[in-house]
């Protein structure tokens, strides 16, 4: 499993990145966040559950 961002939804508001327990973090924020390190990711769904605006979701690599 790894996260996946709804650009459409996302407004970088960095909190994905804030709330990531992974090293290094799964995140980079600019205009919208982005999976950078996807390979990093713990499965905790921190992200998932902290998003203001449920653009994060975690699946499969080939869903």
């Amino acid at each position: 499993m790894r996260p996946y961002v709804d650009e459409e939804k996302c407004i970088a508001c960095g909190t994905c990145a804030e709330v990531c327990p992974a090293e290094p973090v799964v995140f980079e924020v600019g205009d919208k966040s982005k999976v950078v390190h996807p390979e990093a990711c713990t499965e905790c769904e921190a992200c998932v559950d902290n998003c203001p605006v449920q653009a994060i979701e975690l699946k499969e690599p080939d869903e």
